[in-house]
């Protein structure tokens, strides 16, 4: 089954690069990050090309659950003891500006958008959501402990964030790529010093902005150390009872909710990419225990980039890369964290300060835990026996029956069973034989 976001919208074609083309930038990557960066860009005056290697919202923008919102976890505790206050509150403006951006635009887009509260709720420590609301609370920004949640399942309470959101992604972007210039079907293979080469022509362009959610250049800016992928899966149900506003398990991979109409939307089930998970056979079984009158009409899965800290990486590729610049490590909050990345990326790409290019900077520090985690799963899969290895950068890759896909743990590619590419960092189908 397709997402039901797919199942309801049919996105515009757009023709394949013929010939060379001269722009400004040259955005790669048309899913919702790269189609808002060209949007933003162009809306400022900045001429502007996508290039897409299959069609437009394709990857996982078609995949999303689609929750707009500046509340992603627990995050601004962690934040704060990392970081300290200030990283914390830059990370909670960045996002409200870029959900102010969405209610702005989204105004006169037909795009089912709804203001919604957004409540990140635990099962039974009451001390971990203390602990966040009084890093909010030292914000000034109004969030609230509430308790009594209409969740099937009983919970310690959840921490509350008013005026958030939700919308259709794929009826957004049929509002806003109309006037943008696209080339679907036009895979890059490289990058000279002057744009982009494509098989049928080149890419000229004084910038370049890659948006193929993991970044596929591995020369430049170690991303194959810095980031990691996680499957998320989720179930559409009818005759659910849909509670009022979205909710977040605490817990790394607990259960989302979110509604679309009379649908209710329960996500879960994750693990690492190549890794065993409970999946959607997880979420089955919460369904039969309670919501035993609902029925599935929709299934799909999704993959998000992982950063080494919990931040996106937003901004110039490496600091050896000047006018080549990346968006990416969105940790499962691509929606909000692509406009975020585009209002940034509209402000570098045009020589301009940004208050908050700083935080999301590549080039930060690498030295966090998860760095050893990833270079340990690396090593130990370019040592295993396979006769199925990811042409990324040699991993033996893991069969996963739940979606009959050849998986790469060590940087999340993905194959279809006669090894056709499934999702990226990976640019090619698997060897023939």
């Amino acid at each position: 089954m397709e997402s039901i976001w797919r199942e309801s919208v049919f996105l515009p074609q757009f023709p394949q690069l013929r010939g060379d083309v001269s722009t400004d930038v040259l955005v790669i990557g048309g899913g919702m990050a790269g189609l808002l960066c060209a949007y933003q860009l162009q809306n400022v005056g900045v001429d502007c090309v996508v290039a897409e290697r299959t069609r437009i919202a394709s990857g996982v923008t078609g995949d999303t659950t689609a929750k707009l919102t500046s509340q992603h976890g627990l995050i601004y505790g962690k934040l704060a003891k990392k970081y300290g206050l200030e990283a914390a509150g830059q990370y909670l403006r960045a996002n409200e500006d870029a959900l102010s951006e969405y209610r702005t635009l989204c105004s006169g887009i037909r795009c089912d958008f709804s203001e919604q509260s957004h409540t990140v709720y635990s099962r039974q420590d009451v001390t971990v959501l203390e602990e966040e609301l009084a890093v909010l609370s030292r914000l000034n920004y109004p969030a609230e402990l509430v308790g009594n949640l209409p969740l099937p399942f009983e919970s310690a309470g959840g921490i509350r964030f008013p005026h958030q959101a939700q919308f259709h992604p794929l009826k957004f972007l049929n509002g806003i790529v109309g006037d943008l210039t696209i080339c679907e079907n036009t895979p890059v293979l490289s990058l000279t010093k002057s744009g982009a080469v494509t098989k049928h022509g080149t890419i000229h362009a004084g910038a370049v902005i890659v948006c193929t959610h993991f970044p596929f250049l591995n020369k430049h800016g170690s991303y194959f150390l810095k980031l990691y992928q996680q499957r998320s899966y989720v179930l559409a149900l009818e005759n659910a009872p849909i509670p009022e506003g979205m909710y977040l398990d605490a817990r790394e991979n607990g259960l989302s909710l979110r509604s679309w109409g009379d649908t209710l939307l329960l996500g879960g089930g994750g693990h690492r990419t190549g890794k065993k998970g409970g999946g959607w056979a997880e979420l089955e079984a919460f369904v039969r225990s309670h919501y035993p009158d609902a029925k599935i009409v929709s299934r799909w899965a999704t993959q998000d980039c992982m950063s080494l800290d919990g931040l996106p990486y937003i901004g110039q590729y490496s600091a050896s890369t000047p006018n080549l610049y990346v968006a990416t490590g969105f940790n499962k909050w691509g929606m909000t964290t692509s406009m975020a990345a585009a209002q940034i990326l509209t402000d570098l790409v045009r020589g301009r300060d940004n208050p908050y290019a700083s935080l999301f900077s590549p080039s930060r520090s690498i030295l966090h835990r998860q760095l050893g985690i990833n270079a340990l799963e690396a090593t130990v899969n370019l040592l295993t026996p396979s006769r199925k290895r990811c042409p990324h950068l040699g991993c033996a890759l893991k069969w996963n029956s739940q979606e009959r896909s050849w998986d790469c743990p060590c940087h999340g590619s993905r194959f279809s069973e006669d090894g056709r590419l499934l999702d990226n960092p990976s640019t090619g189908d698997l060897p023939k034989k």
